[in-house]
């Protein structure tokens, strides 16, 4: 259903800073211990009835999603080479290194500093060679026959930017979804999609540049926060990525270093895209596949 009347509409804005208020105090406070009764403050809302009115809207706990999220920045640390693993127990809130090791592999499949050694993102390293039938052409960690052109078609979406590092959009999803739900949108919404506008390589985090979209069956009302996007139909190379977000960027060197040279392709001046098959609050980091999609000429 969708909000007609001024009142209804009036109900919706309400909710929706309700929930942006939790949302950005949630990520600016990462580090500190999760208060529940102080984010029920600061959405004016009954501390007996608030935690269900979120997990009905974003289809996880408070708790479970500030929980993913910590996890989610700890594996990124590893994933770049961190080895302080005292540290980012603390960050993660945990009092302990067994606790934090016990909270990581039940959720990545290993122990911190085994998946810093051998996580999936080493698999597009340089010097690993995986596992191959004989006489399969493959070039780097990926054959090449796994990635495939695919013909995409013009899509409309609600978006919503997010200027900063790329590993934290779900800020910025979590603020869409938000939007979407308060205004009884979400029945028109489909798919995740992310598309990323900025070079990390020479473009500084802070100022990274990025829509955290989801695709719509029909034309809505669009109001801040929520913006209009439509991507016209394109040709993109395709590489489904099974693992964590968080050891994306070592496939994203992986194409652009190795697959894209080889492919006899040229890039298109457009962004690129990620599609998110996945939910990430109910699949395991190991198991969240993600479309990366190369725009290409032609």
């Amino acid at each position: 259903m969708t909000f007609q009347s001024p009142a209804d509409l009036t109900r919706a804005r309400t909710y929706e800073r309700r929930f942006a208020r939790v949302i950005e105090h949630v990520h600016t406070h990462l580090d500190e211990p999760l208060d529940l009764d102080r984010l029920a403050d600061i959405a004016a809302l009954s501390r007996w009835h608030w935690h269900r009115v979120w997990q009905a809207v974003f289809g996880e706990s408070v708790v479970a999603m500030v929980r993913r999220m910590r996890l989610h920045r700890a594996a990124s640390a590893l994933a770049f080479g961190e080895t302080d693993l005292e540290k980012l127990a603390l960050q993660a809130g945990y009092g302990s290194l067994a606790a934090f090791s016990r909270a990581f592999r039940q959720s990545y499949g290993l122990p911190p500093a085994t998946y810093r050694q051998e996580g999936s993102h080493r698999r597009f390293d340089k010097d690993w060679t995986p596992p191959a039938p004989s006489g399969s052409d493959t070039t780097g960690a990926y054959p090449m026959q796994d990635i495939i052109i695919r013909h995409e078609p013009q899509r409309l979406f609600a978006s919503i930017p997010h200027t900063g590092p790329y590993i934290e959009i779900d800020r910025a999803f979590e603020h869409l979804i938000g939007s979407l739900a308060s205004r009884g949108l979400m029945d028109k919404a489909g798919q995740m999609f992310g598309f990323y506008y900025s070079d990390p390589s020479v473009v500084p985090e802070p100022d990274l540049h990025s829509k955290a979209t989801m695709e719509l069956t029909e034309e809505i009302a669009f109001e801040a926060p929520l913006q209009r996007l439509e991507m016209p139909a394109r040709r993109y190379a395709v590489l489904r990525h099974k693992g964590p977000y968080a050891d994306m960027r070592a496939a994203y060197d992986w194409l652009y270093g190795t697959w894209l040279p080889a492919s006899g392709e040229e890039l298109a001046d457009a962004p690129v895209m990620e599609v998110y098959i996945s939910n990430p609050r109910d699949t395991a980091p190991a198991d969240i596949l993600t479309d990366i999609c190369l725009p290409l000429k032609g």
